[in-house]
């Protein structure tokens, strides 16, 4: 089969303005980023529409490192919903390029059900994490000079709690020291860098309802704590207004089309796994406003992605979901079920089976949040018709739709079945309201413990003296009404990255919380979990290139 970026290229793409009409979004509106990609101004969102259209989750199973295929899925079932004649619209993250040129590689989908132009939507795209990285890091130097500045006056902070950011897998910089040199050169202290996606800054422009609340939600930020224990936030600089301006832009979605020409929102990029791993509220609502069903996706697996969307995003914006779509593998059932990680490929009728019990935890959590779920079986051409028929029987056993998906390599016909699927379970048997996790005005270690243990399955839940002191100080600062975002692995329900398929019995220690008062949340790192990924020791970026004028090796 073709590569991504060969199919890519020989789809013949539409005008932008094309594609918007086709939905009804007036092309008076568009802000042009050349010929395929546009800008669409938040005012357009109508609640009453964002009410009436049927928004439809994408989650998965505990991935594997290659990934299980969920922005594929998601394309692919909006792909199919238009081909039966639904009006569909996907609403997806953009990628970041520290995974692009790593190891996962890029994020816009794949085969015949990518979004378009991939080569742009992978790499700078409309500049929306430029924006983001360029106005984490003016906080940082801004926040650096006020305490070079003032500290003749007496001023100093007794903990810096900002960091900087970087849309690059860097271990090196996770650790830094700033400020050496002549004492003109600044004030001495210890920093470091998180990747771009995690940046609390990513987080409010994915949660702003409009350009007023992420100027509330900028000058809302804790920058850290005076000699006199109180939050030193980004309004006492008085350069909220000037960080808004960076991110002007960044606000309005980005307007896309998909491998066969319909309509796509890709704006916002967090991850799951260190961060809240959702699109934006306003891509979200904004595909509601112009799409009878709304396809989103939420990174990695249920337990983090899922759990994220519900408690975090919906929570806050209102919304709930008529439906849960996860995604599953045979790759990823039989490495929960103990095969090796190089023989996932070959069959393994008995490996498979023992690793359903990781799709059936996953698939008993979304029911927990009052979701209907269906199975959607996303094919590769090394699966085999008796290892699905395991997986459909296990899934009709427990009362959970099933679908093979086959948009990777026939795009929106491959992926029939499972829209006829999702339309017919939404018809009959809708999700109910949603049921979270916890309730606002919980202790953070209730919440925290609520997740690992409900979602996660944790026996037990601990916290260092690290993350005790910042429990009180979280606590007298008045943020415990704020939900709670856990940085864990991804490749397990445990904080242990090797501990495949459905473990029990198992400790969640929680190292540290930063606070993220902006984004009007707590995250809260489990086990060893990094905030700045590394690069392998052979990342992708060794075999992209530019040959013959034309970019090669983004997948």
């Amino acid at each position: 089969m073709k590569t991504d970026i060969e199919i890519a290229r020989e789809v013949r793409l539409r005008e932008i303005s094309e594609v918007a009409a086709s939905v009804g979004i007036p092309q008076s509106s568009l802000e042009h980023y050349g010929r395929y990609i546009a800008k669409v101004p938040e005012s357009l969102i109508d609640e009453e529409k964002v009410r009436n259209s049927k928004l439809i989750l994408v989650t998965a199973i505990t991935p594997t490192k290659a990934g299980i295929g969920k922005t594929t899925v998601s394309i692919g079932l909006a792909l199919g919903l238009n081909r039966i004649g639904k009006k569909a619209i996907c609403a997806l993250r953009e990628p970041s390029l520290g995974p692009c040129f790593g190891v996962k590689g890029g994020a816009a989908g794949g085969g015949y059900a990518q979004v378009l132009p991939m080569e742009k939507i992978n790499l700078h795209f409309t500049g929306d994490f430029h924006a983001v990285t360029s106005a984490h890091n003016m906080i940082s130097a801004l926040l650096d000079n006020y305490i070079y500045q003032h500290k003749e006056e007496g001023f100093a902070l007794k903990e810096v709690l900002w960091k900087r950011v970087l849309d690059v897998n860097d271990r090196n910089l996770r650790n830094i020291i700033t400020g050496l040199g002549a004492k003109t050169d600044g004030c001495v202290s210890e920093s470091g860098f998180d990747i771009t996606p995690a940046s609390e800054i990513m987080a409010i422009l994915c949660l702003a309802s409009d350009l007023d609340d992420l100027r509330r939600r900028i000058d809302n930020i804790t920058l850290g704590i005076t000699i006199d224990n109180k939050p030193f936030k980004v309004k006492d600089m008085g350069v909220g207004g000037a960080i808004t301006v960076l991110l002007m832009d960044a606000i309005h979605p980005n307007l896309v089309q998909t491998t066969e020409g319909t309509p796509a929102f890709v704006h916002g990029g967090p991850f799951a796994n260190i961060a809240h791993g959702c699109n934006t509220v306003l891509a979200t609502k904004m595909a509601m406003s112009f799409g009878d069903y709304v396809i989103t996706e939420a990174g990695f697996g249920a337990d983090l992605g899922a759990e994220k969307f519900y408690d975090i995003k919906c929570r806050k914006a209102g919304l709930s979901p008529a439906l849960t779509v996860i995604v599953a593998t045979a790759q990823g059932l039989k490495m929960h079920g103990g095969v090796p990680v190089d023989k996932i490929k070959e069959a393994d009728a008995e490996g498979l089976a023992k690793g359903l019990a990781n799709l059936g935890r996953h698939i008993a959590n979304l029911q927990a949040y009052g979701q209907t779920v269906v199975v959607a079986f996303n094919r590769y051409s090394s699966d085999v018709d008796d290892e699905i028929a395991i997986v459909r029987d296990y899934c009709s056993g427990i009362g959970a739709g099933f679908a093979v998906n086959n948009a990777f390599s026939e795009g929106g016909k491959g992926a029939e079945e499972l829209a006829r699927l999702v339309v017919d379970t939404i018809e009959n048997k809708p999700s109910e309201p949603l049921k979270l996790a916890y309730e606002d005005g919980d202790s953070i270690r209730s919440k925290i413990e609520a997740v690992c243990r409900k979602v996660y399955g944790a026996a037990s839940v601990t916290f260092s003296k690290t993350a005790e002191k910042m429990l009180a100080r979280i606590s007298e600062f008045g943020m415990d009404s704020y939900p709670v975002c856990i940085a864990k692995t991804q490749y397990s329900f445990s904080a242990d990255q090797k501990l495949y398929g459905c473990p029990e019995g198992f400790n969640i220690n929680i190292r540290d919380l930063v606070i993220n008062s902006g984004a009007e949340m707590i995250v809260a790192i489990a086990g060893d979990i990094m905030r700045m990924p590394g690069l392998s020791k052979s990342p992708q970026a060794e075999r992209i290139d530019i040959i013959d004028g034309k970019i090669e090796g983004l997948s």
